[in-house]
């Protein structure tokens, strides 16, 4: 079933803040509907009450990616099982307009919310999303950014479940800042020390372990 799509509901909702910088984007009704993405019929249903629903919500999300990060798995599954419990969803097998080759309805897995506000139809798809992403591919596939402040929340797709940032943009400038960190430590020791010991080749690298090149003007 290819659900887990809907765990980028997940994601967005808590990236809406930013506790170590003090940020939160999600103020208004807009911000709200704005999570939406495409399924503007769902997010016509938000109104004003769903700016504090939301954030209550984002706050058990965000819990559920903590606990992964940090290891607990069990904690996660709790976490998220009292979420799907809370927000029910109801699989049902979808067409949409779209057509194949003979006329027919190109058939697939679609949840259907039936809420009693926006953010209840919101909270049980990133819910079952999440949970359909943490069943198929794994607990630790749940991360926070290791690019501090940011702490933002992402699922990792990579082959070799390596992702430790949820942007290339966060890898370069925490690679770099380590790069550098290096390089004024070595400048800082005594020169007997560092007098024939091999350049340090290691380079800062992408979100997806590709090298960068030396931040040049240095």
């Amino acid at each position: 079933m290819e659900l887990a799509y809907y765990s980028d509901y997940a994601v967005r909702l808590v990236n809406t803040e930013e506790p170590a910088r003090g940020k939160d984007a999600l103020t208004s009704v807009e911000a709200v509907r704005d999570l939406f993405g495409a399924n503007q019929s769902a997010a016509r249903r938000a109104a004003d009450a769903d700016v504090t629903r939301f954030r209550s919500v984002r706050a058990r999300l965000r819990s559920v990616f903590e606990a992964a990060d940090g290891g607990d798995e069990t904690l996660a599954v709790d976490l998220l099982n009292s979420l799907l419990l809370e927000f029910p969803v109801s699989p049902q097998i979808s067409g949409h307009d779209f057509r194949d080759d003979d006329g027919r309805p190109l058939w697939h897995m679609h949840l259907a919310d039936h809420p009693s506000n926006a953010t209840a139809g919101y909270a049980a798809i990133a819910a079952m999303g999440l949970a359909f992403h943490l069943t198929e591919f794994g607990v630790d596939r749940l991360g926070l950014c290791e690019a501090s402040p940011c702490r933002n929340a992402y699922l990792d797709t990579s082959t070799n479940r390596s992702r430790r940032y949820c942007s290339d943009r966060c890898a370069t400038r925490a690679n770099v800042a380590a790069y550098r960190a290096r390089k004024r430590l070595e400048a800082d020791r005594p020169e007997s020390e560092s007098t024939g010991r091999a350049e340090d080749s290691t380079q800062p690298a992408t979100a997806s372990g590709e090298r960068l090149s030396e931040p040049r003007g240095r």
